[in-house]
């Protein structure tokens, strides 16, 4: 049995094994490049961007939709984000009338415009309430981004820029997603703003 202090050894040398392979997966890097342009694309043309998870992936959107908002690393003009994951009327009104797997879509659905993105954050790909709000966007339009792990899932094919965390462990998986989630914010605080 590790003790605390070899254990955590052993998650740190997991998360830079996954990190490795991240920094060498050059379709993976131009994928996220090209999401970080539709997500500037859209705040150019007025949009704004929806970020969803469920889970740990629930605060993660709400932590981007903060920075996005409020700023990441420097006083700049706040840019429209929403986290809809954070209405708990809108959530269990949705949730009872239309059942849990509808409960983003239908959120898309009332307020996304073509002006928009939607960020969906899901470790499997396989999030039922995802795979319908990238199916809402597809039938709106809008352009959609999935942060995913391990083989993307059915979210690989629904979603118009599919970034893969490498990772075998969910914990990695949402450590590389918040290492995404924090470059995408800060490519478009400069392409926005400038440096």
């Amino acid at each position: 049995m590790l003790n605390p202090t070899e254990r955590l050894k052993k998650n740190v040398q997991v998360s830079i094994e996954a990190k490795q392979l991240l920094l060498a997966d050059e379709s993976c890097m131009k994928i996220f490049s090209d999401a970080v342009e539709a997500v500037v694309a859209r705040y150019k043309n007025g949009g704004r961007i929806y970020i969803a998870g469920n889970g740990g992936s629930a605060a993660d959107a709400q932590h981007l939709a903060a920075e996005f908002v409020s700023k990441l690393a420097r006083d700049r003009a706040p840019l429209p984000a929403e986290a809809l994951t954070v209405d708990s009327s809108i959530l269990t009104a949705i949730g009872n009338d239309y059942g849990y797997d509808q409960v983003f879509s239908r959120q898309i659905a009332g307020k996304a415009t073509q002006k928009d993105v939607f960020l969906g954050i899901t470790t499997s790909g396989q999030s039922p309430n995802i795979l319908k709000a990238l199916e809402q966007c597809r039938t709106m339009g809008v352009p959609s981004v999935v942060f995913c792990g391990r083989d993307g899932g059915a979210a690989k094919a629904m979603a118009d820029y599919c970034v893969i965390a490498p990772g075998k462990f969910t914990s990695t998986i949402q450590e590389l997603h918040l290492v995404l989630a924090h470059t995408l914010c800060e490519s478009v605080e400069v392409a926005i703003f400038g440096e």
